[in-house]
């Protein structure tokens, strides 16, 4: 058992404080304060029976004494394995960049990081390097209350790049070029819902969240959207950028969309996109699915490996899942980064390109025709 005591540790050396406590303690006494990793990647060319998908994510939960992290692939959009690892928190965060088989190494802030996974138990192994081809957006503060409580206070910034280097697969080695393989990238710090649930007191809402994600890549230019809303539709969060290649991302004025629902799921049949400048000039982006990952391969609601849930000093497991999965409406099967072709039209001209939508609703959406907790369209 280690002794949880001291605080100061090798980053206490560098002038990065933002409080008056060594850096090992957290600003906020809030049991969900978090701060994550988030990486994705794709081929461009989505038709192939070996096409691939893959993500990643770790998770550091300071006042939980816990980290965790989970590597994804889904391949040819038929399987997708999930490995899992989950550790004690180290004191010194010098070390938090590595749970079990997963490794996140920065070698250059907000350019370049590397991807490490080494899980011969789920047959993965993997080298790759993201490399940006755009800035960090600062997607503006997330701020969200249930009553009372804070629910979501949290800061996130999304960068686009391209992937060098490769993942075996059971012996099979599957190479990503930056010319073939692109994605996108998150951080994210704060608080939001991690860990084992707790009580809260006294009802105040329906259980209602709606969220949608789509960082899309062009060959010279991206895009980004995010929303959140309320069941009635109003709207409490939003993010919009065109994000041309070696020039600042431009927030845009307002963002518009419309979905419709694939029967008997929460995903996405159709997406259509409006990014409307501030001078009224708008890009229009339609997405067209194509297969879906499922982020509980991430930890994100999964009923054993949820985020920064204690599972003892480190452990390891994983697991596979033929795709698309027979019960699309089960709780930890909502939430989906959806793989999207793209089609650009307007003010940044007729492009096609590859990218996500990531959808998590649960409870009503009165907008778009949704009812209940996790009632099918």
């Amino acid at each position: 058992m280690t002794t949880v005591g001291r605080v100061l540790s090798s980053f206490d050396d560098y002038p990065i404080h933002q409080t008056s406590h060594p850096v090992a303690r957290t600003g906020s006494s809030d049991l969900n304060h978090y701060d994550r990793y988030f990486f994705n990647g794709y081929c461009r060319d989505q038709g192939a029976d070996d096409s691939l998908y893959f993500a990643c994510a770790m998770g550091l939960y300071p006042n939980r004494h816990v980290a965790d992290a989970s590597f994804s692939v889904v391949l040819g959009g038929s399987e997708q394995i999930n490995v899992h690892a989950s550790r004690r928190a180290p004191a010194d965060r010098r070390d938090a960049n590595h749970v079990g088989p997963v490794r996140v190494e920065v070698v250059e802030p907000l350019r370049t990081l590397r991807v490490l996974v080494d899980a011969p138990n789920e047959g993965i192994r993997a080298e790759l390097t993201f490399r940006a081809r755009s800035a960090p957006i600062e997607e503006p503060h997330f701020f969200h209350q249930v009553g009372q409580r804070v629910l979501l206070d949290y800061t996130r910034l999304t960068q686009f790049g391209r992937w060098e280097g490769w993942i075996d697969i059971g012996g099979h080695r599957h190479s990503c070029s930056p010319a073939d393989t692109w994605g996108s990238r998150d951080r994210s710090w704060g608080v939001r819902p991690v860990g084992e649930r707790a009580p809260t007191g006294a009802p105040v809402s329906e259980p209602q969240f709606y969220w949608l994600w789509a960082p899309v890549n062009f060959g010279e230019f991206a895009t980004h959207m995010d929303v959140n809303e309320h069941g009635d539709g109003r709207r409490w969060h939003e993010t919009g950028f065109v994000v041309p290649d070696g020039e600042p991302p431009v927030a845009v004025d307002r963002v518009e969309y419309e979905v419709g629902w694939r029967t008997g799921t929460r995903w996405a049949q159709r997406f259509e996109l409006d990014l409307v400048e501030y001078g009224g000039a708008s890009t229009h982006v339609s997405l067209e699915p194509l297969y879906d990952f499922h982020m509980a391969g991430l930890g994100y609601g999964h009923p054993e490996w949820a985020h920064g849930v204690w599972k003892g000093e480190l452990e390891e497991d994983g697991e596979r899942w033929t795709l698309p999965v027979a019960d699309p409406c089960a709780a930890h099967h909502v939430h989906v980064q959806t793989v999207c072709r793209a089609h650009s039209s307007g003010a940044a001209g007729e492009h096609e390109g590859i990218g996500i939508l990531e959808s998590l609703v649960l409870g009503p959406h009165e907008p778009t025709g949704l009812t209940g907790i996790l009632d099918p369209a």
